[in-house]
């Protein structure tokens, strides 16, 4: 089993989480973040002062899936979430040991 983590845009929520329900994941959590990699955030003028924004909005979503979804899953994020443009994300791929589903005790892959 696999936790797939993905830091995309707010603007492509949407459209990266129709993608991952067309590539058949059912369980995503969403959580809204802030922060900046390389494009270390922009500066903006309010009532004629600059304001330097460094840590700007981003989504993260956590989804864990079993190994033979891993490729399915990322190709379906890339696809949904990529501009082109500095600022559309990582993805962060780690093992997960084990997966147990409080409602009735399931482990591994049947509580995914």
């Amino acid at each position: 089993m696999l936790k797939i983590e993905a830091v995309i845009q707010p603007a492509k929520l949407d459209t990266v989480k129709s993608a991952l329900i067309e590539a058949g994941i059912e369980g995503i959590t969403i959580i809204e973040a802030r922060g900046h990699g390389r494009q270390k955030g922009h500066s903006e003028f309010y009532r004629g002062r600059e304001y330097t924004i460094d840590l700007l909005p981003k989504i993260k979503l956590e989804i864990v899936v079993n190994d033979d979804m891993k490729d399915k899953v990322i190709a379906a994020i890339l696809a949904a979430a990529r501009t082109g443009h500095i600022g559309d994300g990582k993805i962060f791929i780690s093992p997960v040991q084990d997966v147990i589903r409080i409602r009735n005790d399931e482990r591994g892959e049947a509580a995914i």
